[in-house]
Formats: structure tokens, C-alpha cells, sequence
């Protein structure tokens, strides 16, 4: 059965509230099979793309453009000005403001960053989005989790999404911290695949994404039946796989 047989159609209802499609994917600088990477994207049908390990270094603007064009996307904001996290957007999306964050760095580890923004579907229902790559160091990975829900704090919306590899599983503190004060949305309505890492054989759940209260989660999970995808493009494609979520924002 093909994503869009099981998720709800992206829209914007009568009350003004918009049902959107999420992706959250490491793609690990696009060092893997890119078309196969467009390919698996663009089969999700996403309205907004979170990406982490986007190119950082040489022609990375390039980079992150030749892969929203192969996904019929458009950069939103992000890439190495954030560290690594990445946004992508469709036409649906109406980018009202964006900033890219740097975070403390921490010596011998390294720099990390956000990726934010502030869109609009249709004409009310606005929604902050963070894309977001937490540290391999605990202590420094919980210290950037506060931070997330700093930096969703300060945005001038009701409604938030934030999303991406946090390198720890739920059991961690981090992790723990952020589904405290946000709904983690495959915990909320699961839906396909829990496991995300390792791609072959994925047996860690540590990319994740989480929406503010309020803001109704259809479907989380990680994808498969995929139309136009065959299993070796989601091995192929990146070392992690992605996770799709359905959810609606309200309006106003």
C-alpha cells in the first residue's frame, strides 16, 4: 500500500487548519546514491523537508539546490550557516521569516546549529519550524535540547515543529527532555517503521519528529511501500532512514 493511501492528502480545510506531510532525513552530506535520496523524498510528497548533514563545505549551496530540484522543492533556509541542518519546502508553503543558528561550541567536538523558520499554509494556519542535529556528547546533546525548546519558545507562533537527528534513542535524557514539553509524534500515532539507524538494519530509533500541543498528529513513522522506490534506494539513498508524519496545524 503506497504513503499516499495511508496518510492524509496534504490540504487546507474550511476552518483554515492545514493538514502537512513532514520528513525528517539525515542524508549524510549526500555522500550516498543522490538520485536515489530525490527519489525517496520526492515519493513522500512532503510539504516540508528537515534535513540533517546537508553539504557543509564546497559548493554547498549547489548542493542543497540540485537536491530540492530533484525533489520538486526549494530551499527554505539552512546548510552550512546552520551547521548541517537544512530546510525544504513545497509551493504550499508561504515563508513569512528564517534564521540560521549557531550553537556554543564545545572544544574537540563539533559546531552544531539550527536551522529555523516561520511558514505559512493557506492564509492562518502558521506554524515555527526547527530543523535540528543534537552532539554525540551527552552532556553537550542535553544542554542543545534545552536550547531547542528555547529557540521554539521565542518564535512568534502558537504552533511549532521540530525535527531531526537527535543521536540518542527515547531512554536518553535529551530525548526525554524534549518529549517532556512536545508530543514526539510516533509515540502519539505510530505508523510504519519505528527504527532509523542503522539503514540495513535498523534497530535505533534516534530521528524523531516532535510538534508543539495542539497540533493534531495523524501518522509518524518511517515509510515503506513507497511509490517509485524500491528497498535498495532507502539502503542506498543515506546511512539512516527517514521518518514521514502527517499532522494538522490549527488555524490562527
Amino acid at each position: 500500500m503506497s504513503v499516499n493511501q495511508t496518510l492524509p492528502d496534504s490540504r487546507t480545510n474550511p476552518d483554515g487548519s492545514a493538514v502537512v506531510r513532514v520528513l525528517s532525513y539525515n542524508v549524510r552530506s549526500m555522500r550516498d546514491d543522490e538520485d536515489a535520496l530525490a527519489r525517496v523524498i520526492r515519493a513522500t510528497d512532503p510539504d516540508l523537508v528537515f534535513v540533517q548533514e546537508a553539504p557543509r563545505f564546497f559548493r554547498w549551496r549547489k548542493h542543497a539546490a540540485r537536491l530540492a530540484a530533484k525533489a520538486d522543492l526549494f530551499v527554505l533556509t539552512g546548510g552550512a550557516t546552520a551547521a548541517g541542518p537544512l530546510l525544504l519546502c513545497s509551493l504550499r508553503a508561504t515563508v513569512e521569516r528564517t534564521e540560521d543558528v549557531l550553537l556554543p561550541i564545545s572544544p574537540g567536538l563539533p559546531r552544531r546549529g539550527f536551522a529555523t523558520a516561520v511558514v505559512r499554509f493557506g492564509a492562518s494556519a502558521r506554524v515555527g519550524v526547527i530543523s535540528c542535529h543534537l552532539s554525540l556528547d551527552a552532556v553537550e546533546r542535553r544542554a542543545q535540547a534545552g536550547m531547542l525548546l528555547d529557540r521554539l519558545a521565542g518564535l512568534p507562533t502558537r504552533h511549532a515543529i521540530a525535527a531531526g537527528d537527535l543521536n540518542e534513542e527515547p531512554t536518553g535524557a535529551a530525548f526525554r527532555l524534549l518529549a517532556a514539553d512536545l508530543q514526539d509524534c510516533w509515540s502519539a500515532a505510530r505508523w510504519g517503521g519505528e527504527h532509523t539507524f542503522p539503514q540495513s538494519a535498523p534497530r535505533k530509533r534516534i530521528d524523531a519528529v516532535f510538534a508543539t500541543r495542539g497540533v493534531e498528529v495523524h501518522a509518524c513513522g518511517v515509510p515503506s511501500g513507497l511509490v517509485g522506490v524500491s528497498p535498495r534506494d532507502l539502503t542506498s539513498a543515506s546511512d539512516h532512514l527517514p521518518v514521514l508524519a502527517a499532522l494538522t496545524i490549527p488555524a490562527g
